[in-house]
């Protein structure tokens, strides 16, 4: 006999996943579980005779248990009537009868179910429809459908045997054929409540399932333990009637109907919110929050990486955790810019009046306080996924914000790995960043390049910013909370740069922010009234 051929005999423990009734035995040996789908061949053809499964053919007469309450189970004596499920033996070994039945009402098969958690079927379950099916109207507004005989007594019992409840008849891994065979059934109900095991393999179950039926009739029903039997024994019957009626309609990921959302809509925002250093930047953007991205860009020089330090030097002095991707330069210098900003002195040029306990303490209050990661990105090559890198400063390091200098060299890393063409690569790249936002909760802080401009005035030479200028691909704009440009003639001796704010979906906010000095013998910005440009 081979695999294709073999009958199942009952489920037992699962030496490869360790689960404890998920593998199911077959008459040839074989064996598979149906949690970690692992396989093993048939080891012999010879099995026990007792746990043989017997065909409906052979079968003269169905074992006949008695109708006893289910202690164990919380199950009384009136709800095991009512779905003739019985107590009896199978060659001597104790077990629990539940009866299937075929549409005549004719019961065809029995699953026993062993103290030790096996299963056996005795007849035809193939000619079988659900458990308990033979107890139901066929029609009507509400049946439920339970993942396990037990479950549905449980359910059943709590709301005195008054609707109609079935099970499938094996378990979740079997669930999408044993709705299929009775479906034709159940939606002569106008609602199909679908009540199973709350682990990862019923909740899979339960959506595929409720793929099946007309649009509307599938509700999935949630509860706070494993089962409707555990909830049972656990005195929580108020909680699992609810369950039932409180069950949620049954929608493709990411459907929601506004009317179920008024709750949501009570709890206010809490966005978590760091401040700018510099006053009219907060003004205009009230802040840089979480859960966002924001880009900065500016033509090449005109102090992106600069306004970044000060940046992330604020927010490890607001206590937040820092991630630092600077993909220019050296993590040397990435934490000498930050100190030197803390000193007030550019230290990568000069260290002249700082002595080592003054660097000491810088380095201790700023990126070395233990909120602070860099990026030591030398020496990687293209299979270093820098996408990688971002999820796990913020799921491992928990860090509250990231900043990535820049765009357009962390490009080089994946160039190899899905298209030369830069465009696409952006639209990856950024859209992958964005989605990464949503799904951590931190706050990135992109700087991006400009593409060249037209005609005889550069972003270089003070040149406004547009967000048609965003360099390679119209994604970095669409996909952005915030854009900040920076414009600054980096050939002019006032080295005044203006912040404009060219796109804010937060309060909708744009335009002329503030103007920036910067200080070539501290190699700090500081907010000034000044302007530079006479047509910004």
């Amino acid at each position: 006999m081979n695999e294709t051929e073999s009958e199942f005999l009952y489920h037992e423990p699962c030496d490869n996943c360790s689960s404890s009734d998920a593998n199911a035995v077959y008459s040839d040996g074989h064996t598979h579980c149906f949690s970690c789908q692992h396989t093993t061949k048939g080891k012999s053809t010879i099995m026990n005779a007792e746990l043989q499964p017997i065909k409906k053919e052979e079968v003269t007469n169905f074992v006949k248990g008695e109708h006893l309450p289910l202690n164990k189970r919380g199950i009384n004596l009136d709800t095991v009537k009512k779905y003739n499920y019985q107590v009896g033996s199978w060659f001597a070994r104790p077990c629990h009868i539940a009866n299937y039945y075929n549409d005549s009402k004719e019961i065809v098969a029995q699953k026993f179910r062993y103290p030790n958690k096996d299963f056996q079927w005795v007849g035809n379950p193939k000619e079988a429809g659900l458990f308990g099916q033979e107890t139901c109207r066929g029609k009507g507004k509400y049946i439920t459908v339970c993942e396990g005989e037990l479950d549905c007594l449980s359910f059943s019992q709590v709301n005195d045997n008054k609707f109609d409840f079935v099970s499938i008849k094996t378990g979740a891994a079997g669930a999408k054929k044993d709705i299929q065979n009775s479906l034709e059934f159940l939606e002569g109900y106008e609602n199909v409540i679908l009540c199973f095991d709350q682990d990862e393999a019923g909740q899979k179950a339960a959506n595929e399932v409720a793929k099946l039926f007309t649009p509307n009739k599938a509700k999935i029903a949630s509860l706070p333990l494993k089962d409707a039997n555990e909830m049972l024994l656990a005195g929580r019957t108020e909680e699992l009637k609810s369950a039932m009626w409180n069950a949620k309609p049954y929608r493709p990921d990411g459907i929601v109907l506004g009317s179920e959302i008024f709750e949501e809509i009570l709890k206010e925002d809490k966005h978590v919110t760091a401040q700018y250093p510099f006053k009219s930047l907060n003004d205009k953007t009230h802040g840089l929050r979480k859960g966002e991205l924001t880009t900065i860009t500016a033509g090449s020089g005109v102090g992106k990486s600069s306004f970044c330090r000060h940046v992330a030097l604020d927010l490890l002095r607001q206590d937040f955790k820092v991630g630092y991707i600077a993909l220019e330069e050296s993590i040397k210098r990435s934490a000498l810019g930050i100190m030197g900003v803390a000193l007030q002195k550019p230290l990568h040029l000069t260290r002249e009046g700082i002595n080592e306990t003054q660097l000491e303490e810088t380095f201790k209050s700023t990126v070395g306080n233990g909120n602070f990661y860099l990026f030591n990105h030398f020496g990687c090559t293209a299979a270093d996924n820098l996408l990688t890198k971002i999820r796990y400063l913020a799921k491992s390091c928990e860090v509250d914000f990231v900043v990535l200098d820049h765009l357009h060299m962390a490009l080089s890393a994946l160039g190899d790995e899905h298209t030369n063409d830069e465009r696409k690569l952006i639209d990856y790249f950024v859209s992958t960043l964005r989605t990464l936002v949503e799904e951590t909760g931190i706050g990135v802080i992109l700087i991006s390049h400009l593409r060249r401009s037209e005609g005889d005035k550069g972003y270089e030479d003070g040149k406004e910013v547009t967000m048609n200028a965003l360099r390679g691909s119209a994604s970095i704009g669409q996909l952005s909370d915030l854009i900040i440009s920076i414009s600054r003639d980096i050939k002019s001796d006032k080295k005044i740069a203006n912040l404009a704010i060219l796109k804010n979906r937060y309060s909708g906010e744009t335009g002329k922010a503030c103007s920036l000095l910067y200080n070539l013998e501290t190699g700090c910005l500081s907010e000034t009234t000044s302007e530079v440009l006479d047509d910004y």
